[in-house]
């Protein structure tokens, strides 16, 4: 897919490696599993969709592992052990913060920002063990800006941008980096999942959400496609970006350039 947009694939060897991938049954998550498995590494696919994580671990030849991230007791006890950690799984609610339930709220910092804490939390004694390690949070321009309506997504963003940059100063004299990718609108059921309450929330029709709200900003008028964002997190994998540590790439078309 990379090639469709003029991008050359990096070629990374990471034989020997073990991933994960939280969200990997679909989206940005399955686009970062097939791309490290297609590297070598033996990827775990995490998803709350168990059938789907299946599926995806069977075309890649890695192993699921079907798991409720907003669940910490259970999330605290997987015993995950891994040189590569991946941490995409999100979801997003639209609503302006008076009318927004804290129940949701909560959920979707849990399974945003305390899961990835817990997650690398358990891969972290392995890496330092080991003396590498990458953990390679997928972040969003919201980590970075605001939007109306996405309070908990935004919240939850803005403190895995913060996470990462402490794990990057913690981990980064012990071999493990730690860095954001920041993304604007991706293809993703998480994408279009929005386009009828933004349709809603804005007053514009469905059909105008993608051009007039999702294409807004960028310079570059069309969506991010999930094998993009797979490419940058293979490159972070890489000996060339041993050096990157504590960053957040964008990847947004010129969004966040305003």
């Amino acid at each position: 897919m990379a090639e469709e947009f003029g991008v050359r694939s990096v070629e990374v060897d990471l034989g020997g490696k073990r991933a994960l991938v939280t969200g990997g049954a679909s989206g940005i998550g399955r686009a970062c599993a097939v791309r490290l498995a297609q590297a070598g590494a033996r990827v775990a696919v995490l998803d709350l969709d168990g059938e789907g994580a299946r599926k995806v671990a069977r075309e890649i030849g890695g192993e699921a592992i079907e798991a409720d991230l907003s669940d910490l007791e259970a999330v605290g006890e997987l015993g995950i052990s891994a040189d590569i950690v991946v941490n995409n799984a999100g979801l997003q609610h639209v609503a302006p913060v008076e009318e927004f339930p804290p129940e949701l709220f909560t959920k979707i910092i849990r399974i945003m920002l305390e899961a990835p804490f817990l997650l690398v939390r358990q891969a972290l004694p392995g890496m330092y063990e080991r003396g590498w390690g990458r953990v390679v949070n997928i972040s969003s321009i919201h980590g970075l800006v605001a939007s109306e309506y996405k309070s908990a997504y935004v919240a939850a963003k803005h403190g895995l941008e913060g996470f990462s940059k402490v794990l990057a100063l913690e981990g980064g004299p012990k071999g493990v980096t730690s860095n954001c990718i920041c993304p604007s609108y991706v293809r993703t059921p998480l994408v279009e999942g929005q386009i009828s309450e933004q349709a809603r929330r804005h007053g514009i029709p469905e059909s105008e959400v993608i051009e007039k709200i999702m294409l807004a900003e960028p310079a570059i008028k069309r969506l991010v496609e999930p094998e993009e964002v797979a490419e940058m997190v293979l490159y972070l994998c890489s000996p060339a970006a041993s050096f990157i540590n504590g960053a957040s790439l964008t990847i947004d078309g010129g969004s966040t350039a305003r």
